[in-house]
């Protein structure tokens, strides 16, 4: 039998999104293959985790292409993109959580593209007078990040449902916490 590296990938994707600590047996019988097999395209945990790399992010930059973040109000664009991250971001926020991932000289070039069209488009919307300028665009696309993340993780353990997922990420990023005093 002929196992999919993309299905092995989706599926360990889906798991390690839920449950990070996970290990490869419980990689492969998520997958409903044996270890050997899953081994066979995965030579360990770093080289599977090196992989579910590469999907986040061109799963990410397929989602800054389908959101146009140059395109519109900025505040606008951002909502498009949050929409687009969605179904990865489970992904994303186990990737998010694997250090080894953004450390050292080996870090993965995508990350930085992805971290320049988040820049630009906070700096977009800052030029513009929309967003906040006291608040660096390297810190708005980290928060971002990690609004993503507990997001996803919130979705994950049933606590909020799927569909507030966009509007608890980007109104809350948007917004902050202050409330506005009214007139």
């Amino acid at each position: 039998m002929t196992v999919d590296r993309d299905h092995l990938l989706r599926a360990a994707a889906d798991l390690l999104a839920h449950r990070s600590t996970a290990t490869m047996g419980e990689v492969a019988r998520s997958a409903g293959v044996s270890r050997a097999t899953l081994n066979r395209h995965f030579a360990g945990r770093d080289a599977l985790v090196r992989a579910l790399e590469e999907l986040g992010i061109a799963e990410c930059e397929a989602a800054l292409d389908a959101a146009r973040p140059e395109e519109g109000p900025a505040a606008d664009a951002l909502r498009r993109l949050v929409r687009a991250i969605e179904p990865c971001a489970g992904l994303l926020s186990f990737l998010y959580s694997e250090n080894q991932l953004f450390e050292g000289e080996e870090q993965n070039a995508g990350w930085s593209r992805i971290d320049e069209r988040l820049m630009a488009l906070f700096r977009r919307g800052q030029e513009n007078g929309e967003f906040r300028v006291e608040l660096s665009a390297v810190w708005l696309t980290e928060a971002l990040y990690g609004l993503v993340a507990a997001g996803s993780w919130t979705v994950a353990g049933g606590r909020v449902a799927r569909n507030d997922f966009t509007p608890m990420v980007t109104e809350l990023l948007l917004g902050g916490v202050l409330r506005k005093e009214t007139p």
